[in-house]
């Protein structure tokens, strides 16, 4: 295979300008841009996920932009598999360099070293514990996992509610921990990869991401999130800006408290995306 083929990876906190970057590097490659971000691939959440706008869209093919339903569960390695299908077939029509972006950490995880092989998906199983998270919230249901596999238990954020029931699911569909499944080999690519770090200033950071929420309030975020009620239990809604505005709309405080806490939880967000990415020495940091 010719190792001139290049993935050039753009990633970054949220709301640090990833969108307009990649597409100004994708028209001076000649290249699309390949969206890696797990809530942007779902329809009908283009406000609270920050989707480019009609303008982006247009200036540069985008892929993995709103095409999965909202009430399909998708994974990193679903990702993994379509997202290396498509890079292969665009170097295979004669890409030399591609441009992927986006800041979730486990899916350009999955693009740059693979998944270990986890044991099948149980979907009824999931459907139960996802209704029970619903309920009761995601604290049982990571005590259970922790007297399961207390080591999967003690590596991640157990207030994922995602995580927590993907390692739960595994440990009661296999009968094993699911740590055991957890090789940690590296997959081999037949392309290059580049990664370059977007960031800022942590205070113009954080002034972004307050003003960015605020945007998203005058676009019309809660009537976006109140379209979205008959699915509220799914996958992809359990994340930061639609959890706060489903709280205000059962009540439970006013809208001026939900906007605090989605500007406060994304802060957090994107303090933890770092702290990940920090780890890895072979992204090239771009402070802008």
């Amino acid at each position: 295979m010719p190792m001139s083929r290049r993935l050039l990876i753009i990633l970054g906190p949220t709301a640090v300008g990833k969108t307009d970057y990649s597409i100004s590097k994708a028209l001076e490659l000649g290249s699309p841009v390949i969206s890696c971000d797990s809530r942007q691939l779902f329809m009908n959440m283009s406000i609270g996920t920050a989707v480019p706008d009609a303008s982006q869209l247009s200036a540069v093919k985008h892929y993995f932009i709103q095409t999965i339903p909202v009430d399909q569960a998708y994974t990193a390695g679903d990702y993994e598999r379509d997202a290396i299908a498509l890079v292969e077939k665009l170097f295979d029509e004669g890409h030399e360099t591609l441009v992927m972006t986006g800041g979730s950490m486990f899916y350009i995880d999955a693009v740059c070293n693979g998944l270990d092989d986890l044991p099948d998906g149980d979907p009824v199983l999931r459907a139960e514990l996802w209704a029970r998270a619903a309920e009761g919230g995601v604290a049982p249901l990571a005590e259970e996992l922790k007297s399961l596999d207390p080591l999967t238990y003690s590596q991640i954020d157990t207030q994922n509610t995602q995580r927590v029931i993907r390692a739960l699911e595994g440990c009661l569909v296999s009968g094993k921990p699911f740590s055991a499944f957890k090789t940690g080999a590296r997959r081999q690519r037949s392309f290059e990869i580049e990664k370059i770090g977007l960031n800022r200033s942590r205070e113009e950071l954080y002034e972004r991401i307050d003003g960015r929420v605020l945007n998203m309030l005058d676009a019309g975020l809660v009537e976006e999130v109140r379209s979205l009620l008959p699915y509220r239990g799914c996958q992809a809604l359990q994340t930061v800006g639609y959890r706060e505005i489903f709280d205000y709309l059962d009540e439970k405080y006013p809208l001026e408290e939900a906007v605090r806490l989605i500007q406060r939880n994304t802060r957090h967000y994107a303090k933890r995306q770092l702290t990940w990415w920090r780890r890895d020495p072979s992204i090239k940091w771009l402070d802008l």
